[in-house]
């Protein structure tokens, strides 16, 4: 297979013949006497081979076999040959988002902008779009797509089907929508991968790793659809629970509860964007305030004593993403300190992000700050290969909630697969943010690669 990049450009002439420099037929080992097929997408056309002399690598296309194909733009571009009878433009590379109150100017609402801000990172070297499941024409397989142009606007063209589908929809509701399961079916069919699939069931995410190694280092004591008596026993054990729903984000029905044997049962939540504590006397009267004796879809966790700065919990985000050669990388880390009586450690709590290594030796003093920070480094790695490998579908981006104990042990609370990217609005994340976005390019581009020879994926 032969990868490289070429300047294209359009041209009126009538013919079905492309134009290629010297270098690019060499760098693509074209034969000019044989005739071959140019494809982007799904969609490809017949065509003849001319040589011009130009210096550089540039590729000239006739306005009708540009329609043919539906080729969105002229410029920089890959250009992918895997066969010696074809070459490959692009890729097509589609972002999937949501669109409420959808307009020309802001297309994908309030999340616009930051569809903005992936796209630029790849639209000079691919053909790079965000689109949405309404804009999928089935019947033609073709994609409304919304590229932007070199001033940074929106433009809308008809492109094939993509080459690679990054998930980037935030709707629980929509994931799970008929619409969402026929684009995930049919992209199947046509051998398109679509990554990250859908949000991470908690339970499932904690079933997977139960029986690994990483799991039971890094995982707390954690089981599904508790009955009042298992949660009177982990608190017999441990003193100190978390209740969470399996399918909660955003530490939305997070219930903290801490057994003192002296003083009785003591429950933190949030209510009416409030943190709330109250005080039971009995095991009894605490479940009387659940009103309920068994917790179907939810998970009954074992507390961790965490790292404290000024009496507040710490715990840490780890973005990772898979970059160009298929690796994991660590591509954001933020502490985040618990707001006052909050039971997590969420913003909209009361929670604020942090430097992580600067936090780090505020409670670990000399190397062993460094230490541990490498270590979680390491452990998370460990933990989103482990995922990788034993998920069924493709998986090459993870949000990490990390904790870490006061004796310097890493704990996994929770794996995301659709991870907001808050933690790269700290100043000390903003200059990676663009790094992190570099990844998910660079792994698109790896995949339809893989795509193209016919790989598994």
């Amino acid at each position: 297979m032969s990868v490289t990049t070429s300047m294209i450009h359009f041209t009126d002439k009538k013919d079905n013949t492309i134009y290629v420099s010297n270098a690019l037929m060499h760098s693509l080992r074209l034969d000019r006497n044989r005739p071959i097929k140019l494809r982007l997408g799904e969609k490809k056309v017949n065509i003849h081979i001319k040589r011009i002399k130009r210096r550089g690598k540039h590729l000239y296309i006739p306005n009708s076999v540009r329609n043919a194909i539906q080729l969105p733009r002229k410029g920089q571009s890959y250009i992918i040959q895997n066969k010696q009878d074809e070459i490959k433009l692009g890729p097509l590379i589609g972002i999937l988002c949501h669109a409420p109150n959808r307009t020309m100017q802001m297309p994908f609402g309030d999340r616009s902008y930051a569809a903005k801000k992936y796209l630029k990172i790849g639209s000079k070297q691919a053909f790079y779009f965000a689109f949405t499941l309404a804009d999928v024409n089935w019947r033609d397989e073709t994609v409304t797509a919304f590229f932007i142009d070199s001033n940074n606007r929106w433009k809308k063209k008809t492109v094939p089907l993509p080459d690679v589908v990054y998930n980037r929809l935030t709707s629980r509701v929509v994931q799970k929508s008929q619409s969402m399961q026929t684009l995930r079916d049919r992209f199947k069919q046509h051998n398109i991968p679509i990554f990250n699939y859908d949000f991470f069931d908690k339970w499932d995410i904690y079933h997977l790793l139960q029986d690994t190694v990483e799991g039971q280092q890094h995982v707390p004591e954690t089981t599904i659809n508790p009955s009042s008596q298992d949660i009177k026993d982990m608190l017999d054990r441990h003193r100190f629970i978390y209740l969470k729903p399996t399918k909660g984000s955003l530490g939305i029905g997070i219930f903290r509860i801490t057994y003192h044997p002296n003083n009785g049962y003591f429950v933190r939540f949030r209510k009416n964007k409030k943190n709330q504590l109250l005080r039971f006397s009995s095991f009894s009267s605490l479940m009387k305030f659940f009103k309920r004796k068994s917790f179907k879809d939810y998970i009954l966790q074992q507390g961790i004593r965490l790292i404290e700065i000024d009496n507040r919990p710490i715990d840490f985000r780890f973005h990772l993403n898979k970059d160009g050669n298929n690796d994991w990388a660590v591509a954001g880390i933020a502490a985040k300190k618990a707001g006052r009586g909050s039971v997590t450690t969420h913003v909209k709590s009361g929670g604020q992000v942090m430097e992580t290594l600067d936090t780090l030796k505020q409670v670990f003093k000399g190397s062993r700050s460094s230490e541990i920070y490498e270590e979680a480094k390491r452990v998370t790695t460990r933990l989103a290969n482990t995922i990788e490998r034993k998920h069924p579908h493709l998986v090459g981006e993870l949000g990490f909630d990390i904790g870490i104990d006061k004796d310097g042990r890493v704990w996994m609370f929770e794996a995301n697969s659709i991870p907001g990217r808050s933690i790269f609005k700290h100043p000390s994340l903003k200059a990676r943010s663009s790094n992190q976005l570099k990844y998910i390019f660079d792994y698109c581009v790896y995949l339809s690669k893989q795509r193209t020879t016919g790989r598994n994926l």
